[in-house]
């Protein structure tokens, strides 16, 4: 951990390049730029570190060097020791979720995915879209792990028979002439009356030994008034937010982070928890992820 001239500490934050995330974690500044946090950090600075979900995935599994980071909650039994889940910064679908789509008159329902000639792309297999995907329609699927960003216009032109979309695409691909399969928010939602729990906010476990005992806390409760303030201060932050908005419209950009920045987001509390204990008791129950032992939240 570095220190920056006055020897306050400088902590990194580990976010995909989407609308959601950089809304949230606005307030908080960037040490590497310069640019001084907005709410008080209680001394501490933060340098944002933006990846793609799936490179995130990897570099907490493997490395495990950022302080804080978003991971995809079907990741999280694979970095538990490491890492612990924050009760604040979690994206979760209320009935909404990753769809999975194809170019319009061409697929027939769930069933069609496991053809085989269908391919899937999508956008990791570390991703918790992907284990949606799995426990929806099974493990029969043929799939190609693709750049999210690249999911879209791949089925569109052709390339690929059927695509499994994250972030904005989820609002945008009827612009490219595609059709919903099948919407696995919606599934889950009717399979178990909880939210779809998709990504998390994941902070390293040695942070009280390392900064004093009960800095982790602290450090959870500055990320949730970061939350808070970016939410307060709705216009600036949907603003500062479209840098990462890949060309969709504003309106678009504030429906997407309303989507996915909410109260479960604020703090999860035992609705959401619940829901990433039946979301990964079932991956686990399936064999398509590590059971993850318990989950427990910080904050």
């Amino acid at each position: 951990m570095r220190t920056d001239a006055n020897d306050r500490p400088v902590l990194t934050i580990g976010h995909s390049p989407d609308p959601d995330d950089a809304f949230m974690w606005w307030p908080l500044g960037d040490a590497s730029q310069g640019r001084p946090p907005v709410i008080d950090t209680g001394g501490f600075l933060f340098t944002p570190v933006a990846e793609d979900i799936e490179s995130l995935n990897r570099r907490a599994a493997e490395r495990g060097d950022l302080d804080f980071t978003a991971i995809s909650i079907r990741n999280y039994p694979s970095v538990r020791d490491r890492y612990i889940l924050t009760a604040c910064g979690a994206s979760m679908g209320d009935g909404y979720g990753p769809k999975v789509v194809a170019r319009r008159g061409e697929s027939d329902g769930v069933a069609w995915l496991t053809r085989d000639d269908v391919r899937i792309a999508i956008p990791g297999v570390r991703t918790s879209a992907w284990l949606a995907l799995r426990l929806c329609a099974g493990t029969s699927l043929r799939h190609v792990e693709t750049p999210f960003e690249r999911i879209i216009d791949e089925v569109a032109s052709g390339q690929i028979e059927a695509g499994l979309v994250i972030h904005e695409g989820q609002l945008t691909y009827e612009d490219s002439g595609l059709e919903l399969v099948v919407d696995l928010g919606a599934w889950w939602k009717g399979e178990t009356g909880l939210p779809l729990p998709l990504g998390g906010n994941a902070a390293r476990r040695d942070l009280d030994e390392r900064l004093g005992d009960g800095a982790g806390r602290r450090l959870e409760a500055v990320l949730r008034a970061s939350i808070e303030h970016a939410m307060a201060q709705r216009a600036e932050g949907v603003e500062l937010a479209m840098a990462h908005a890949r060309g969709i419209s504003r309106e678009r950009a504030d429906r997407f982070i309303s989507m996915y920045v909410n109260d479960l987001t604020i703090d999860a509390g035992e609705r959401g928890a619940g829901a990433i204990r039946a979301f990964l008791g079932r991956g686990a129950a399936a064999g398509l992820c590590e059971d993850p032992g318990g989950v427990e939240l910080l904050g």
